[in-house]
């Protein structure tokens, strides 16, 4: 036992595709989506510390960089299939939490169990490191499904998966990065599509925004 098996299974995260099972032009994994999550939420902490609130970094940096570790067990399961049904979404939250519990009993020395079952734990809570972490996930997601409608992917799934992150981000508007985020980075977003789907997206956009 040591953290050789923890380290090795960081190149795991480099093996595993977003949104498997679609044709897409660029292709993305979870361990560049953790680093890319990472930036995000920094970059949403910042916005909310010079809106005058406390920031957690240690918490917000653990959360963020470790969200999606515990995939390296059970994959990138599709988002339709991952929430069919509550009753599925419940079977694979044990089944991660048992294999995650397991591997920290079986490779993290002692000494580190404390610090990684709470580094692998749900970091998307009611906390403000949490809801950031929330967000930051479905920008990354947003992007990388505007980059396949940029790019003219026939694949209607991209445009849902747009869709439901910008709605999943109005969820947690009453936050200040929420609101930079909508006031300066979206529409700068929307400017940089030069694409035909450029006036569907800037209406699809708008009534999410306005609903």
């Amino acid at each position: 036992m040591g953290m050789h098996e923890y380290l090795k299974s960081l190149s795991d995260l480099e093996m595993i595709n977003r949104a498997p099972g679609y044709f897409k032009f660029e292709q993305h994994n979870v361990a560049a989506h953790s680093f890319k999550v990472t930036q995000a939420a920094q970059m949403l902490g910042d916005i909310e510390e010079q809106a005058g609130n406390k920031i957690d970094w240690r918490s917000l940096y653990e959360k963020a960089l470790n969200h999606d570790y515990t995939e390296r067990f059970i994959g990138d399961i599709k988002t339709p299939v991952k929430y069919a049904t509550p009753e599925l979404r419940k079977m694979l939250a044990k089944v991660d939490r048992s294999l995650t519990a397991n591997f920290i009993q079986t490779e993290i020395p002692a000494d580190f169990r404390a610090a990684y079952t709470r580094r692998f734990a749900e970091g998307k809570d009611q906390s403000l490191e949490g809801k950031i972490l929330a967000v930051a996930d479905k920008i990354d997601l947003m992007y990388e499904s505007f980059g396949e409608i940029q790019k003219g992917n026939p694949e209607p799934v991209y445009m849902d998966i747009y869709k439901s992150s910008l709605t999943a981000i109005m969820d947690f508007n009453q936050l200040a990065c929420v609101q930079y985020f909508l006031k300066k980075i979206l529409p700068a977003l929307l400017e940089d599509n030069a694409g035909t789907n450029r006036q569907q997206l800037a209406i699809v956009t708008t009534q999410i925004i306005q609903r």
